[in-house]
């Protein structure tokens, strides 16, 4: 009865929060959805209407490259760093992960000011060649912002991973004669999935999500954030706003639930 007790003491304070922050807001949003002029038609305008269609298709595009680049560019990086102990290694590392310290507009800010209509590749490139490229408003822009703040939490995600790697199995696949390809594709990344499909499902999440950076650099460009936010205060359409809310979080949840699926999977060999 005491650990009853206990278990409910314990289970309370989350049920609390889950009610507050997560069951009711959703029910409200919900219901939000379907007050406007289209019912619960608001739904399917997301994909029949061809601006929330494109806006849908090009943040899933961008979520979607912005994390096959980042797992890439965190799995060498945390490999790099977890087998080599040199001077400077925790000023490296420190830098890596500086951009965390970074809000969303910052990131755009600094996008600006390395390919905006001032910027330094715009200005090298219209002294060389005399043309201005500009692209920090466009999905270039974007990308970079994203690939930027991404990196960080998943290089910290696979390196704690990488760190735990038994060196002995690569040793051993190396002492039978196995390459440094098959040991990367039998031996080590086999061991960092379980990391590189949370990783990726976060940085996925945070790419899907993402409005500061797109608040600064979605001036060409329609991304489902910056799309909530017009539907909302420009365009007065709660409703759709509200549909958009949902079917973001939906996607966003679905990446998030197959991640954690195949990384338990992954981690208890089943």
């Amino acid at each position: 009865m005491r650990d009853r007790h206990f278990d409910l003491v314990l289970i309370l304070p989350l049920a609390i929060f889950v009610l507050a922050f997560l069951a009711l807001p959703l029910a409200r949003l919900t219901i939000a959805a379907g007050d406007g002029e289209q019912g619960l038609m608001a739904f399917l305008a997301i994909l029949t209407e061809a601006r929330y269609r494109t806006s849908l298709i090009a943040t899933l595009l961008l979520a979607v490259l912005t994390t096959a680049v980042t797992l890439a560019l965190a799995t060498v990086a945390a490999q790099t760093l977890a087998n080599r102990r040199f001077p400077g290694r925790s000023v490296l590392l420190s830098l890596l992960t500086f951009p965390l310290a970074f809000p969303g507009v910052v990131v755009g800010f600094l996008v600006i000011l390395l390919g905006g209509r001032l910027g330094l590749v715009g200005s090298v490139t219209k002294a060389v060649a005399g043309t201005n490229v500009v692209f920090a408003y466009s999905l270039v822009g974007l990308f970079l912002g994203y690939i930027y703040f991404s990196v960080p939490r998943v290089l910290l995600t696979i390196l704690a991973a990488a760190e735990k790697l038994d060196a002995s199995l690569v040793e051993a696949a190396r002492s039978l004669g196995a390459g440094p390809i098959a040991i990367q594709r039998d031996v080590v990344l086999p061991a960092l999935f379980p990391a590189m499909y949370t990783g990726g499902a976060l940085c996925f999440a945070t790419a899907m999500g993402a409005f500061g950076t797109a608040f600064t650099l979605a001036t060409n460009v329609d991304v489902v954030p910056m799309l909530i936010y017009t539907e909302f205060t420009l365009a007065t359409n709660a409703s759709m706003a509200a549909a958009l809310s949902i079917a973001l979080g939906l996607i966003t949840w679905l990446a998030l639930a197959i991640a954690r699926n195949r990384a338990m999977r992954d981690a208890t060999g089943r």
